[in-house]
């Protein structure tokens, strides 16, 4: 027997919020595929430019480069709403500045989903996540509570408290599944936008096709279909 749930697609309007450009694109984005061809709405916030991404090109030069390349990708999955925040690649902190801007976000979009990746101290028990990560996935939990709050926050938006939960994709401890089986080359090819990225980057995650398909088929052996993506569920 499958050991995830469904994830909920009783929804119509869904906000992803994470720290770089190829983030969501590194599993989610498939998912993501399959909701704007279900006819939902999805919006994307990138904390950073992820302009501290590439070890070969000056952050001036990065930024720009992949804030196209991110837009680039969106379009692949059906995704035409990108906000960029502006802070700092490889400088974000948890604390009351970032649950200040992410709680304007949600604000503004005002979903009843958000969408993140996994904010835990590791990937699978051994790799340690990258410190903005953490930052926006534990930041992002308390910016929901602070949306709906009236009193938090209040120069940054009317009062939304309209999220249902938030899923990470990536967890080690997930709880939900989504068949990607017919989405999930549209998924490849908007990781495949972050052309400047993977060229820096090498090694087994430089290599879209083969990484998403690996992850994707053990995901779907879990789910009990051919190619799935996972997220865990907060409430």
């Amino acid at each position: 027997m499958p050991d995830l749930e469904p994830f909920p697609e009783d929804w119509g309007r869904g906000l992803a919020v994470v720290a770089h450009p190829d983030d969501m694109e590194y599993g989610a984005a498939a998912a993501v595929a399959r909701w704007t061809a279900q006819g939902k709405w999805v919006g994307y916030v990138l904390v950073t430019d992820g302009e501290a991404g590439i070890a070969t090109t000056p952050p001036d030069q990065a930024g720009p480069i992949r804030r196209d390349e991110q837009r680039a990708s969106c379009r692949v999955v059906g995704v035409d709403h990108v906000d960029f925040l502006g802070r700092p690649d490889g400088g974000l902190v948890e604390g009351l500045e970032l649950r200040a801007d992410l709680a304007g976000a949600i604000r503004r979009h005002r979903p009843e989903v958000v969408l993140s990746i996994n904010f835990r101290d590791t990937w699978d028990g051994s790799g340690w996540n990258h410190a903005d990560h953490r930052a926006v996935g534990r930041a992002l939990l308390d910016a929901v509570r602070d949306a709906a709050n009236p009193w938090s926050f209040a120069d940054a938006g009317d009062a939304w408290g309209g999220v249902r939960f938030v899923a990470f994709g990536g967890s080690p401890v997930p709880t939900h599944g989504v068949d990607v089986t017919a989405t999930f080359a549209a998924g490849v090819r908007s990781l495949e936008c972050h052309r400047a990225y993977l060229e820096a980057l090498g090694g087994e995650m430089a290599s879209p096709a083969p990484f998403l398909r690996a992850n994707a088929e053990q995901a779907g052996t879990r789910f009990g279909c051919e190619l799935a993506t996972t997220f865990e569920i907060v409430s």
